[in-house]
């Protein structure tokens, strides 16, 4: 069973041996479909809508002390945009100033390969969840780091991969 209410408050909020705050995010990703139900090589992201409604952005939110960063990823994804996945390896580590705050946040951003998408969830009411092509999303997506993000993301999942054969 999910839960559809949001965590809130600061009470069990990570912080860094320099006292910012620890935040993880993630871009969820799927290959579209094709007419014949076929996965084709077009890549989407799913962005959303800031809970104030002023641009689009990845999932992100506080890492707590009671939980991995993967579990505290899947939360925010599951939260923010009604999405479950995968999560899969580190994307980077960006530090960056809260714009609300004007205090620095360490943002830890991860791959979701998203497995489902849900018609409930928690922030369904306050946010608007969008499929978009890459380049949509780095158009539109307010963060720099995010941005710097999802361009490691594209290239992670377009390189070659080395082929093992001895």
């Amino acid at each position: 069973m999910l839960c559809l209410i949001s965590r809130s408050g600061r009470h069990l909020q990570r912080y860094n041996e320099e006292g910012r705050r620890l935040v993880v995010g993630c871009i969820p990703y799927r290959y579209k479909l094709g007419d014949d139900g076929a996965i084709k090589d077009a890549l989407e992201v799913l962005v959303i809508s800031s809970q104030k409604g002023q641009g689009m952005m990845f999932p992100k939110g506080g890492w707590e002390l009671d939980e991995s960063v993967e579990e505290a990823t899947l939360r925010e994804a599951l939260e923010e945009a009604g999405v479950l996945g995968n999560v899969e390896c580190q994307l980077g580590m960006w530090s960056f100033k809260s714009k609300s705050l004007g205090t620095y946040h360490e943002g830890h951003m991860f791959p979701l390969h998203v497995t489902e998408e849900l018609d409930l969830w928690p922030e369904q009411n306050i946010r608007e969840r969008v499929w978009m092509t890459v380049a949509e999303a780095r158009e539109v997506c307010l963060h720099w780091w995010m941005k710097e993000a999802l361009d490691i993301l594209v290239d992670r999942l377009t390189s070659p991969r080395p082929n093992n054969e001895d």
